[in-house]
């Protein structure tokens, strides 16, 4: 999934980054407020984390110009400020979760997690749709209880189509959130991941709807 991080304190930015990437993610940065503003209203992201503290446009402005202008992306704010008050307004402004410095690396890639399910209308730690289970905080993949051995793209495919469960995905937006916003991106580069991906998983998961993208069944329905 791909992830936008605004932060300007070069220092958090890497380990921060280096933390999303480890776990999965692909990563876009913004180490100001009009960078940031710009691309979250352009790029599709599955989750932004943000920064209040930035150069040019501030955090909190940032935000409510993104909302204003109908953006949903699930925001995960980040701050040195500590009072309640500050924490309330964050929240009013539109952001999904709220977690001040100085924080654990472990506790934000928790929080994201969570974000990023409650979006796709996921509430369960591990999301699953038929025998197949993905568990992001492990960013394992298994079928009738065997694990699957997938490259990181393959497992990035999976878990994107499976916390959009129930929905068409288009083959670009799929393109988008597999590699960041500087890599060339190949024309049939997501056919051929998904085919590779349909073999080791086996059929049945991820259906192909020529013309509109691919579908991983939402969990109730029959796979």
């Amino acid at each position: 999934m791909r992830v936008l991080l605004v932060e300007d304190d070069r220092r958090i930015a890497r380990d921060i980054a280096a933390a999303l990437a480890e776990a999965g993610y692909v990563v876009d940065s913004a180490t100001d407020g009009e960078d940031a503003w710009f691309k979250g209203d352009t790029e599709d992201y599955a989750a932004i984390v943000l920064d209040l503290g930035l150069p040019t446009m501030d955090g909190l402005s940032v935000l409510k110009r993104w909302r204003a202008a109908g953006r949903r992306t699930p925001v995960l704010v980040l701050t040195a400020r500590g009072t309640w008050t500050e924490r309330v307004e964050g929240i009013d402004a539109g952001a999904d979760d709220y977690l001040p410095k100085p924080f654990a690396m472990e506790e934000l890639l928790a929080r994201l997690r969570a974000l990023l399910r409650r979006s796709g209308g996921h509430a369960a730690p591990v999301i699953a749709i038929g025998d197949v289970i993905l568990d992001p905080r492990q960013m394992r993949v298994s079928r009738a209880g065997r694990a699957i051995a997938l490259t990181p793209q393959e497992y990035r495919l999976v878990s994107y189509l499976m916390h959009h469960s129930g929905r068409v995905v288009p083959q670009q937006e799929l393109a988008e959130h597999l590699q960041a916003e500087h890599y060339e991106r190949e024309s049939n580069a997501v056919e051929v991941l998904v085919g590779r991906t349909r073999r080791k998983l086996g059929d049945g998961l991820i259906e192909t709807r020529r013309g509109f993208g691919y579908l991983v069944p939402a969990p109730d329905a029959p796979t």
